[in-house]
């Protein structure tokens, strides 16, 4: 089973990292970083840089598409050589998935249009307005289409999806192995449990601009 990564310029490092230390670690896999063009390619932070090894164009058919969110997927909404290839990739794969605002490269595509799907709380809106139906889950399942929500919830689809893929007990091996037992010191984690202020000092804050 190929797995494939999908980055770009300002892309968010945890959308991509997060669910590769779980899908790599199911049997069988090859898990591949592409991006429009091979080669480094910097985070949203402009410190750290992942090697995308391959092209788009040299992966036309993998089992899995995972995309990542971040800043830089508003540059990309109309950019038809990522879109034409997801759209291509989607024909064939088996799960399509997203990581918060990757769902909106998924919607731009034409990919999400009367589906459910989720993205970073701050994009519900925007993903909306491409025709798909958001929701405020932290995972969501539309038919093969998983979307998660905003940065470390691609754990959690990557967890859930290594569960359809390969069974239970192989999941709860890669939960047990990666030590994922999340147990945060603040329940702060979404706008429905984060005090108003917070959530007003988040939507100021230009980190998270998403659009």
């Amino acid at each position: 089973m190929q797995i494939a990564f999908v980055i770009y310029d300002r892309f968010t490092a945890l959308d991509a990292v997060g669910p590769y230390e779980i899908l790599s670690r199911v049997p069988d896999t090859e898990c591949v970083f592409v991006s429009e063009h091979p080669g480094p390619v910097r985070t949203d932070t402009g410190v750290v840089a992942i090697t995308a090894d391959r092209a788009l164009t040299d992966v036309p058919r993998p089992d899995v598409v995972v995309v990542a969110g971040g800043p830089g997927q508003s540059a990309l909404m109309e950019h038809e050589p990522l879109l034409e290839w997801l759209r291509a990739a989607d024909t064939t794969s088996t799960w399509t998935t997203s990581v918060c605002t990757g769902s909106l490269l998924l919607a731009a595509a034409g990919l999400l249009r009367g589906r459910r799907a989720a993205s970073h709380w701050l994009a519900l809106d925007e993903l909306r307005r491409h025709g798909a139906e958001p929701t405020g889950e932290r995972v969501v399942f539309d038919g093969k289409y998983v979307t998660a929500a905003g940065v470390s919830s691609g754990i959690d689809m990557a967890l859930t999806l290594v569960g359809r893929i390969a069974g239970d007990d192989v999941a709860r091996a890669v939960q047990l192995g990666t030590e994922y037992d999340p147990q945060p010191p603040y329940d702060a984690g979404s706008p429905a449990k984060a005090p108003a202020g917070i959530v007003e000092l988040v939507r100021g804050m230009s980190r998270f601009i998403l659009t």
